[in-house]
């Protein structure tokens, strides 16, 4: 049910789309970031099953960032991609702790062959806590805690429904996928979800500085989005 994820840290916007398009056709939960500044945050806040690394980035590149990466302890498997191709540069790609290195302009069977590889080889399998603003989601006791201490009582339904947004983050969900994911073979009200997504909103606290926002589209669902950015 659960999708393995990938982080995806690329500054060329084209690039960016047509790797995650590809990535999330394949099946995979893919999540976005354009520096090492932006990806930090996230590879701090969850696991990811690969990190998809450009090496010439604004700011720290792939290199520096990987190492650092390593230094401190993150041990997800890199993949970096460049247009960069000596011997000397793959090599220092190796040396700063990647996994794998494929150089632009790659082919895309080749490269989610690699990338399905490496994910199979870290086992695939998605973290059993979701951390985000605050709060650890534990899917396998189904449970919600503040990062302080304290857990949160949510139903049944208000639990999966927190788990779909949130596997979902930074789409826009409408509420028949929503319905069919949380609900099932279940006939309800499609305003169901408002009230749901209300619920969770009371019992998370919600304000308009919290770290995390359930965005209403109007006419379409809701879209779960994160506080990412680190801030100055």
């Amino acid at each position: 049910m659960n999708s393995p994820s990938v982080l995806i840290v690329e500054d060329d916007a084209n690039l960016r789309l047509g790797l995650s398009d590809n990535l999330r056709d394949e099946g995979y939960e893919v999540v976005v970031a354009t520096s090492a500044r932006e990806a930090e945050p996230l590879l701090r806040a969850r696991a990811f099953e690969l990190l998809l690394l450009d090496v010439m980035l604004p700011g720290e590149d792939g290199y520096a960032f990987c190492r650092r990466l390593r230094a401190s302890g993150v041990s997800t498997p890199v993949m970096m991609l460049t247009a960069r191709s000596l011997e000397d540069d793959i090599v220092r790609g190796f040396e700063v702790g990647a996994q794998d290195y494929l150089t632009k302009p790659y082919r895309l069977r080749e490269l989610l062959a690699r990338v399905g590889a490496l994910v199979r080889r870290s086992g695939g399998e998605p973290p059993q806590v979701i951390s985000f603003a605050g709060f650890h989601l534990d899917l396998g006791k189904r449970s919600l805690r503040r990062a302080e201490g304290g857990e949160i009582e949510l139903t049944r339904t208000e639990f999966d429904l927190l788990a779909f947004l949130l596997k979902h983050r930074d789409r826009a969900l409408t509420r028949t996928e929503i319905l069919d994911a949380v609900w099932g073979d279940v006939v309800v009200d499609p305003r169901t979800v408002d009230n749901f997504v209300s619920s969770l909103k009371k019992k998370l606290g919600w304000t308009s500085t919290s770290a995390f926002t359930i965005h209403t589209l109007r006419g379409v669902g809701y879209r779960l989005e994160l506080e990412t950015m680190t801030k100055p």
